[in-house]
């Protein structure tokens, strides 16, 4: 029987409803923390309370995997927006009874730090569950057409709340979003993964038959959270295809996780560019990244998508590097835009098939090993990408950029990956 068009399940739409309405919320949360702190402490301390959360994201995102595979990435999601809500309403009774105070700024970031760690690898394990595997590419589009989305609205309704009442309101604004995100996902519903066995490449490079797959539901025996995140090192290890994927994606995504839109900061900074030209170009990047993402989640099955694969990768590698060069605003925003749609197709593509080549028991700990190469370490390459541009110039970093992606296409063009398809 031939599953449901993923845009037409209304068990899929609610994850989608609950998906967009918490990454909307997590945009409100950054802006209304970043307003705060530099209300209370000036623009120097900024830098340091979102440090200050990155440090326990990137630290427990792999324990953040082994939780989603153990207790199920649905039940994991829950409990996480259920104590994001908390944490913020309670922020925001704070602050309303004495002010924003520096203290609360700082455990506030150091608490969400921490749920994000745990939130992040769910949100990757959750998919497959929801619908059949051919759909995993229009849910991986609907997925990114969530995430444009809500970057363009939560600075909308973190400002607004900001506006009317505050740090207070803003808090208060993002607690209410956590909570319709709650709401919505309390009425998902994960279905029986088909115990259909795939073939698993040892270490060696050897091909030989994977356990079967077993059900979200089945029980585990009790055993140490390290020994399921060393079982899960061990799997990851032992599967020749999901090794290369994790490097694949982790190499292609490490770029636009962040230091890429600072490197555009600093490239309209060195061309003399205006404020409104960053705006465009930087919203073209969105808006690329949403055509491509909604094509996506139109396409039914992609054959030969780890080709496809590496070809988006290595136009993307392209187009970075000649964005980099661009001499007028106009070129730029141009070049951003096709640079956000060739991009977003990469993306989809990735997250797709390793969502359909792991087992779903082994799949937190799976995406948080790649959440944790790009979101979780993309602190850490904010200050190469100042450096690089100091040193020999804002092209030198684009073209850092485009050697990365580069590198990844050329993964993606490995046997294990060529005739990958979904």
């Amino acid at each position: 029987m031939t599953a449901k068009p993923a845009f037409r399940d209304p068990n899929v739409l609610r994850w989608l409803g609950a998906y967009t309405t918490s990454v909307t919320g997590d945009v409100a949360y950054f802006m209304a923390l970043s307003w705060a702190t530099a209300r209370v402490a000036g623009p120097a301390q900024v830098g340091v309370v979102l440090a200050v959360g990155a440090i326990p994201r990137a630290v427990l995102m792999l324990g953040g995997g082994v939780l989603a595979d153990r207790f199920g990435p649905r039940r994991v999601l829950i409990g996480s927006d259920l104590v994001r809500c908390g944490v913020l309403l309670g922020a925001a009774i704070a602050t309303w009874a004495g002010g924003p105070q520096l203290w609360l700024l700082y455990a506030l970031s150091v608490l969400f730090g921490v749920v994000d760690a745990v939130f992040m690898p769910a949100v990757g394990a959750l998919p497959p569950r929801l619908t059949d595997q051919g759909q995993l590419a229009r849910v991986q589009g609907m997925r990114v057409l969530a995430v444009r989305f809500s970057n363009a609205v939560g600075p909308l309704a973190g400002s607004f709340a900001l506006v009317v009442a505050g740090a207070t309101g803003a808090f208060a604004v993002v607690g209410v979003l956590f909570g319709v995100s709650l709401g919505l996902l309390s009425a998902v519903r994960m279905t029986p993964v088909v115990a259909t066995p795939v073939a698993t490449a040892s270490v060696e490079g050897d091909v030989e038959p994977a356990p079967p797959r077993r059900s979200p539901v089945e029980s585990i025996p009790p055993r140490r959270l390290s020994a399921d995140l060393r079982d899960g090192i061990r799997y990851l290890r032992g599967h020749r295809r999901l090794r290369r994927l994790v490097w694949v994606i982790a190499l292609g995504e490490m770029c636009f996780s962040g230091p890429l839109a600072a490197g555009l900061v600093l490239l309209a900074d060195e061309r003399k560019w205006d404020a409104a030209a960053l705006g465009w170009i930087l919203a073209a990047f969105s808006v690329g990244g949403a055509v491509s993402a909604l094509a996506m989640a139109a396409v039914g099955r992609v054959p030969r998508a780890g080709t496809v694969l590496a070809v988006s990768f290595a136009a993307t590698a392209g187009l970075v590097t000649v964005l980099g060069r661009a001499t007028t605003p106009g070129t730029a925003v141009v070049l951003s835009g096709i640079l956000g749609g060739v991009s977003g197709v990469a993306m989809v593509l990735g997250n797709a098939l390793l969502q359909k080549e792991a087992e779903p028991r082994y799949l937190g700990r799976v995406t948080s090993v790649t959440t944790l190469g790009t979101l979780g370490l993309s602190p850490l390459l904010f200050p190469l990408t100042g450096l690089a541009a100091a040193l020999w110039g804002t092209a030198a970093f684009f073209t850092g950029c485009g050697a990365v992606c580069l590198l990844a296409a050329a993964t993606a063009l490995s046997r294990p990956l060529r005739g990958a398809s979904l």
